[in-house]
């Protein structure tokens, strides 16, 4: 465990255990079983690579990432690492708002966000198939690509698929993540300064921010309007607790990722018919495997922003689809050139709009 230790906000090992608890182990696999599936997955990684860059045209630099394949105790590890990274900022931000806290403060209440972190970790936990972590810093390393074991039989198991084709398939979409990032080397700092913004624009009187946000959570768990937007659509905890300042900004960082997130489905499926046999199945499957289950796994999934991340596949892989039929693969490929041309949100949502501005 090398995530931080708890600080006055959350206790970090307390988050790792509670999230780890209710993810629980996954399939009953044997050890012979379990030992395969990591040498097939990691080889999928590898043979990845190059079927990516010729689909794409986009050239990694020589593997800085190194691929990690965990159970999902190790996944919630590794996520609990990444958010103690990432809010750092805030909880300094905070504490020097408010002062440091008194023992009993420090000791109750780190205790109960660590509880509270857990509980989504826990959920997480046991969905999560890969993912690709761009700021993961170690010697040698850019980032890491997490591949969840355990996740990947239970989803491949549950669709019925062919399990060589459904673990190469997976491998595909992070193996493209992958690429994405140390293609575009300036990627990773445009989405650290994003994030910064997030965090200066955070509000520093958390009672009044707390008041306001949980008023919307209300709604949305009660099915009602959503008071933050006026309408029907529920949105995520997120969305509930970010001022006006920083949706801007989240507006921002929405187009960068499903930008990302639907060029590597259309990849994963684009590579897939050659080496894939049964790759339109295994869509047809997972598609429908995404839009959830019984009404609190999909209530959870408001909660968590996870209807809004499966929104980020679908729209970004239409984005990309029609962008590449009308100017080829090449001319899509100037998304990555600079910050300046990547698509808003609003883009997302119009390829034409892309086009027009960023080819004229």
């Amino acid at each position: 465990m090398t995530a931080a230790a708890p600080s006055a906000m959350i206790d970090w090992d307390l988050a790792v255990r509670v999230g780890s608890r209710l993810a629980g182990d996954g399939p009953v696999v044997s050890r012979g079983e379990a030992d395969a599936v990591v040498a097939e997955l990691r080889a999928g990684a590898t043979r990845s690579t190059p079927l990516v860059r010729e689909f794409t045209g986009l050239v990694a630099e020589e593997r800085t990432a190194p691929v990690l394949v965990v159970d999902r105790p190790g996944w919630i590890r590794a996520n609990a690492d990444a958010f103690s990274t990432v809010i750092a900022p805030i909880v300094a931000k905070l504490q020097d708002k408010k002062g440091p806290p008194s023992p009993l403060t420090e000791a109750i209440g780190s205790r109960i966000t660590g509880a509270e972190l857990g509980v989504m970790l826990g959920f997480l936990g046991n969905k999560v198939l890969g993912q690709f972590d761009p700021f993961h810093e170690a010697p040698g390393a850019a980032g890491r690509l997490l591949l969840v074991a355990p996740n990947i039989v239970q989803v491949e198991r549950e669709l019925d698929v062919d399990e060589h084709d459904f673990r190469l398939w997976v491998c595909l979409h992070e193996e493209t993540h992958r690429v994405q990032f140390t293609a575009v080397p300036w990627m990773r700092d445009h989405l650290h300064s994003l994030m910064g913004q997030i965090v200066n624009a955070v509000e520093t009187d958390p009672s009044a921010l707390l008041s306001e946000g949980m008023s919307r959570v209300g709604a949305l768990v009660s099915g009602k309007t959503d008071p933050s937007t006026g309408s029907g659509q529920a949105a995520s905890l997120l969305d509930l607790f970010s001022t006006p300042e920083q949706k801007l900004v989240i507006d921002q960082v929405t187009g960068v990722m499903s930008l990302l997130e639907g060029h590597a489905d259309v990849v994963m499926d684009g590579v897939g018919p050659e080496v894939i046999p049964t790759v339109s199945q295994i869509r047809e499957k997972f598609t429908q495997r995404r839009k959830g289950v019984g009404s609190l796994d999909k209530l959870l999934r408001r909660l968590l922003g996870l209807d809004q991340k499966m929104a980020q596949y679908r729209d970004g892989a239409v984005f990309v689809r029609q962008a590449v039929d009308k100017v080829g693969m090449e001319g899509f490929n100037a998304v990555w050139a600079e910050a300046a041309n990547l698509p808003t949100k609003t883009e997302i949502h119009d390829p034409d709009a892309w086009l027009r501005r960023v080819h004229g």
